[in-house]
This record gives C-alpha cells, structure tokens and sequence, in this order.
C-alpha cells in the first residue's frame, strides 16, 4: 500500500512505517507559543520539573494577540513571556512583528516536511508549504519545551481535488469556506486534508494559506498541500528528495475523496453564528451591514489586501460604514504601503491598524456591539467572537468584504 502526505512526513520523522491510526512519538522540528498561553506553559513547565528547554533555537515566542494590551492584565503575559525567554536563552522572539501564523513561515520557521506544533488551533496554517502543523494546549506545549518529542495519532486522510480555474471573482476563501460547508463543522475531526489538482497548483502560497489556516473549522487535525516550486521560492530554500516526495501516491487508502469543479465556485459567506452555515453571496443581498473588517492570519496576505483596493479603487466605504484593515505582518504592511495599497484603501475610507490579532480575537479595535452586522474575512464567526453574543459576524473573502464595504450591504462581488 502507497501513502498519504500525512503517514510520508510521520515515517520519515520517526524512521518507521506508520498506519492511520497508529500511536506515534514524534520530534518537533519547531514550537510557537503566543502572548494569551505563555504565562500557562511557563507555569506548568517548571511544574513538570524541567531545568532547560530541549532546544531554545526551535522555540518561538510571539505577541500578537494583546498588542496593544487592551486590558490591565495584558501586561503580566509580556512579564512573564519576557522572563521565561531570559531565562531559558529562547532567542526567537517576535513583538508586534505580526500575526504567529504569517510570521512562523514567512520568517522561515516552518519548512516543507517538518512537524511543528503551536498553542494556537490555527497552527494547521504551516500545511500551505506541506508542513504537518496542528494546534496543542499548555500542558502538551510545556512537555514538548522539555523532551522534543509529542505523541500523535496518525490521522486518516480526506482528499480534496480541485481541477480548473477559479472564476474571477472567487477567491481560495470562497473554496475553504465551501468545503466547510459540505463537510460540517466536525467532518473532518482529527483526519488529515490534502489538496491537489490543477486549481490547486495554480494557487499562490498565500491563497494556499488561507485553506489550511481554515482546515481547523472543520475539524481536521492537519491541511496538507504538496511543495512545489512556489513552496520553495516562498520558503528561500530547493527542495530535497525527501520534499519534492510528499505528495499523495496514486494508490494510497483515503478514507473519502472529494472532487470539484473549480468553475463552480461562487462568493460565498459563512452566516452567524456557525461556520459551516455556508449561503451564496447572492442570496443574501441587501443585508445592511454595520462594519467591515479585512484582514487576520486568514487574509491578510498582501494579495489580501491588493484585492481589496481593486475593488475599493476610486470608490467610497458608505456612510456610517467602519473598513478595518489589518496587515498580517509587518513585512506585509511596508510591502503594500510601497506599492501604493495602503493609499489606496486610506482614500477610500479604510482604518489601517498595526499588524495583529486584536479585532479578530475580540479584543481591541473594532468592536462591535448587540445587534450590528460585520463582515470580515477572519475565520470564526461564533457568538462573541468580535463584541457582544448578539453581533452578527458574516465571513467572506477580502474581495467580496471589500464590496460589501462600499455597498452599505451585502453584494456580490464583480
């Protein structure tokens, strides 16, 4: 029998041949642990009795969600992160740099093939450049600082082929958003999703970003896309032999293969307050709209943001209408102000905020109160996720957002 992504990057981790399903111990190529769980891990790693992290140069720390701090006990996280990264030597260590899942693999963290883990369930966003990446708690994190090692379960894999080409005004979130929809929000628990197909090959690393970041809403323990030459360029690296093979075998066992036509595709949202609660854009036209918000670790990319500002050229945010956008580094942010996209989303009406999680986590800038309606392109949209438990959130592409933002409205994108 032939592999999966999955069991290929498991068995040459670990130097034996694995099933779905089997138990095994892998070593981490890499850890992140952000500003909300580093008092947590702190704590429970000295509790475990631990002297020295395993390797200090596979550790990342990054603040992103409390920055700025918004509430008076924000500041013990930087305390405390801070001590622990004095103390234990930990080198990597990123302050309101950006997002922790732009950042892990545009500052070449993450390379195609390794395991990483992070305190963060969108941590599935390191499968875009084929790394097997998911999201632990405190404690999980803590014993992984201390041995190297974590325990997995080889997960089963789903197969999603997409063949054609996307429509212009479909974008990889309309794709995640209604592969969520067909899967429901827990059809794919702790299985594997791996893309291929030439609608899929076509795709930046970025879009590829945004379907792995998402796997998680459905479920899925991992997203797994194949390295390819966009992979190497986007990761500063050649591929090796062990790299260029992880793709899935023509015979390998999947436990469900789903197949599309990327023609079909059409903008859609995700409605409050389930994600998989997937309507046509095109069926919710006309909803009055209170805000608009672009960006998090799920569009925030530069081609995020030059979307937007296609959309937004010459055109007005309407009246009492709030456009939030926030960059998902700072890398991005330099990058769009030099090419003139800030400007244009600026002229337009936009609120441009420093890189970070703030609006997306509910925590700063943005937000919203009983009653009002938001579309933004983050990646949940549950009760309280952005304000109050009676904020309506609707999730949608940066395209779609950034038409809706000049409509007062949802509409469709051109």
């Amino acid at each position: 029998m032939r592999k999966t992504v999955i069991e290929k990057i498991v068995e040459h981790n670990t130097g034996k041949s694995v099933k779905p399903g089997d138990i095994a111990i892998v070593n981490v190529d890499r850890v992140m642990i952000h500003d909300i769980f580093i008092p947590f891990v702190a704590e429970k790693f000295e509790e475990m009795g631990f002297k020295k992290l395993w390797d200090p140069d596979k550790v990342v720390l990054i603040y992103d969600h409390l920055v700025p701090a918004s509430q008076q006990d924000d500041t013990r996280h930087f305390r405390i992160g801070n001590a622990f990264a004095e103390k234990y030597g930990m080198t990597h260590v990123h302050r309101s740099d950006g997002i922790c899942h732009q950042l892990m693999t545009e500052a070449g963290y993450v390379k195609p093939g390794d395991i990483a883990f992070g305190t963060d369930s969108h941590t599935t966003t390191y499968g875009c450049v084929g790394a097997f990446s998911s999201g632990i708690g405190y404690t999980e994190m803590a014993s992984i600082l201390g041995t190297g090692t974590m325990w997995i379960r080889v997960p089963e894999t789903i197969k999603v082929v997409i063949n054609g080409k996307l429509p212009e005004n479909v974008m990889s979130k309309d794709v995640i958003l209604r592969l969520i929809g067909d899967l429901g929000a827990d059809g794919a628990t702790y299985k594997a999703l791996e893309f291929s197909g030439s609608a899929v090959e076509s795709m930046t690393v970025a879009s590829r970003m945004t379907i792995s970041n998402m796997a998680i809403e459905a479920g899925a323990k991992c997203a797994l896309f194949t390295p390819d030459e966009k992979t190497a360029e986007y990761c500063d690296i050649t591929l090796n032999d062990y790299q260029k093979s992880l793709f899935g075998d023509p015979d390998a066992a999947y436990c469900r293969v789903m197949e599309y036509n990327a023609e079909d595709f059409v903008p859609v949202m995700a409605c409050p307050s389930q994600v998989d609660k997937i309507r046509n854009v095109s069926e919710l036209e006309g909803t009055e709209i209170d805000q608009v918000f672009i960006g998090s670790c799920t569009n925030g990319r530069l081609e995020d943001l030059a979307a937007a500002a296609e959309v937004l050229k010459g055109k007005q945010v309407a009246k009492f209408v709030k456009l939030i956008v926030t960059p998902a580094s700072r890398k991005i942010y330099r990058q769009a102000a030099d090419l003139g996209i800030l400007e244009t989303l600026a002229e337009a009406g936009a609120m441009i905020t420093h890189p970070g999680c703030g609006l997306c986590c509910g925590r700063a800038g943005g937000i919203l109160t009983d009653g009002e309606r938001v579309v933004a392109t983050n990646n949940r949209n549950f009760l309280g996720r952005m304000g109050t438990s009676k904020v309506q959130i609707y999730l949608a592409s940066p395209r779609t957002a950034a038409a809706c933002a000049v409509a007062g409205k949802i509409v469709c994108p051109e």
